[in-house]
């Protein structure tokens, strides 16, 4: 039998690394299915891609609406900044072009995710402290409207 000589894997080549906080967001399987294509398409010195939304469909196995919802959520979440660009013809027509996609760092999204946490938190509380007053101010109402009943 003979011996099977696989080719040595070089750790930098043919990998790209994705957050491991990427999970942590609550993101939407396609937004996460995007964001690591755009990782890995991305230029490591600049941060920037230039795609459009049928290409990264066809890569990812999604319709053009379906990218641009998930590209919007990206967004959103400030994990990406995507810029227009136009191109133009041999005729001097200009049109539009592809997108061009900037990775941002992943704290800045990680720290608007926990800044929602907390204004949500802050609701809860404030809305848990104007439902205890209400309950206050009708329980005493209650007990002067029988006071002046008696």
């Amino acid at each position: 039998m003979r011996r099977q000589h696989w080719p040595k894997r070089d750790p930098i080549k043919n990998y790209f690394p994705l957050p491991n906080e990427i999970y942590d967001l609550k993101l939407s399987h396609g937004a996460i299915a995007v964001y690591s294509y755009l990782l890995r398409r991305e230029d490591r010195k600049t941060y920037q891609c230039l795609l459009s939304y049928r290409e990264i469909g066809e890569s990812v196995g999604m319709c053009v609406t379906t990218v641009r919802k998930y590209v919007a959520e990206l967004e959103e979440r400030s994990l990406i900044r995507t810029e227009r660009t136009t191109v133009t013809n041999k005729d001097g027509r200009k049109q539009n072009g592809r997108l061009r996609y900037y990775i941002l760092p992943i704290q800045m999204s990680i720290n608007q995710y926990y800044e929602r946490q907390m204004d949500m938190a802050d609701l809860a509380l404030e809305q848990q402290k104007v439902k205890q007053r209400m309950d206050a101010l009708e329980r005493k109402e209650g007990a002067n409207y029988v006071d002046a009943n008696s």
